[in-house]
């Protein structure tokens, strides 16, 4: 009797392959899209609409079953309100790694094991490795295109059920795989929105729709007011475009260095390797370890602040109340708060901690992030 599996279609042609791989590999396959989000663009499309019927599409050159499953509330519920939540406190979140935690790798496989699945499968690049009853996520084959960060909150539930059938090809295998086979997909450009929000042209409009935002001032962190924000929320560690402030001081660009949230501060600093856009170390919250405990600490490994991040060699230390400190082996520039740090030991996933504090390289730049605890 055949296994079967079902399927996350996103319309892509990465969720293409998968499925076409998957039935060439004598599963049972059953794609379902996801309906997370919907929100017509300016032309009054639905952009989850013609996701959906790309996906349909597919599964019909494949003869497979297909069908939409609505996900709305819970995203929102789970992975939407985090969002806004996390842009309230200053610190700019990651709902990519939240939707799969909640959506794809939580609601979804429940929803995938009420039908009786054997396993649920996805179109992303990462790969599964059991090893003594132990689940393990491994990276990607294809480096550009490794998503292991992304899925660096889900559990050993999640992973005991969970394929990644093109986690061993490289981009170019999956578009070529798709072209011999003439898939609808297989030139479709690849998304590069946020999770089920999209791709959007002003993503601070898109914040403003949902959160109140109020003018302030924008401080040099070595002294004087320069200028005024629209909003500490449109505005995130490391930023160089947007802030308005161009043609003042050497006339080297600015970054964002720090906010103050209580008195409606932006700080920069100019030039690209000042040091108040430097930290040593951070603190992170309680993490998500993959495969269910903590490894002996201190633990020497790498480390990524943010999605395509060279690997950062760090030790990691668990303090008395579960949060992490994570010391950088180097000065690192623009850790930000909200997004996640995710351990590696060589190809291994080993979890991930949302940010929730950084130490500055020089102490007398902690002024630039009061709010944040040290």
């Amino acid at each position: 009797m055949k296994k079967r599996v079902i399927l996350g279609m996103s319309g892509g042609v990465d969720s293409s392959v998968a499925a076409l791989l998957l039935k060439e590999a004598g599963y049972e396959v059953i794609g379902i899209f996801m309906k997370n989000w919907e929100e017509k663009d300016e032309y009054g499309v639905c952009t989850a609409t013609e996701d959906a019927n790309d996906a349909r599409r597919v599964a019909s050159q494949l003869n497979i079953p297909f069908y939409t499953i609505n996900f709305e509330k819970e995203y929102w519920d789970r992975v939407f309100s985090y969002f806004l939540d996390e842009y309230k406190k200053g610190r700019t979140p990651n709902p990519d790694v939240m939707c799969n935690q909640e959506i794809k790798f939580n609601a979804f496989l429940d929803y995938a094991l009420k039908l009786d699945a054997d396993y649920i499968a996805m179109g992303h690049y990462a790969r599964v490795k059991e090893i003594d009853g132990k689940y393990y996520l491994l990276r990607g084959i294809d480096k550009n295109k490794d998503q292991s960060y992304f899925l660096s909150r889900i559990d050993q539930k999640a992973l005991s059920k969970t394929l990644f059938p093109i986690g061993h090809l490289t981009k170019k295998e999956v578009r070529k795989i798709a072209e011999e086979h003439n898939l609808y997909t297989a030139h479709k450009k690849d998304s590069t929105g946020i999770c089920f929000i999209g791709e959007r042209d002003d993503f601070d409009k898109f914040l403003d729709e949902y959160l109140l935002t109020k003018e302030g001032d924008i401080v040099n962190v070595d002294g004087g007011k320069i200028g005024r924000h629209t909003g500490l929320i449109h505005y995130t560690l490391g930023q160089r475009r947007g802030i308005g402030i161009g043609g003042i001081g050497t006339g080297e660009p600015w970054f964002v260095a720090g906010k103050d949230l209580k008195n409606n501060i932006l700080y920069v600093a100019q030039g690209e390797n000042h040091p108040a856009l430097y930290s040593i170390s951070l603190i992170g919250e309680p993490p998500k370890w993959i495969i269910g405990n903590a490894p002996d600490m201190p633990l020497k490994c790498t480390a990524k602040f943010r999605y395509r991040q060279k690997d950062i060699p760090v030790t990691v230390n668990i303090l008395d109340n579960g949060e992490l400190y994570i010391k950088y082996d180097y000065p690192v520039k623009a850790v930000t708060p909200g997004q996640v740090a995710v351990l590696y030991q060589d190809e291994i996933c080993l979890g991930g901690s949302i940010i929730k504090s950084i130490e500055p390289l020089d102490e007398k730049y902690k002024f630039i992030n009061p709010t944040w605890a040290y």
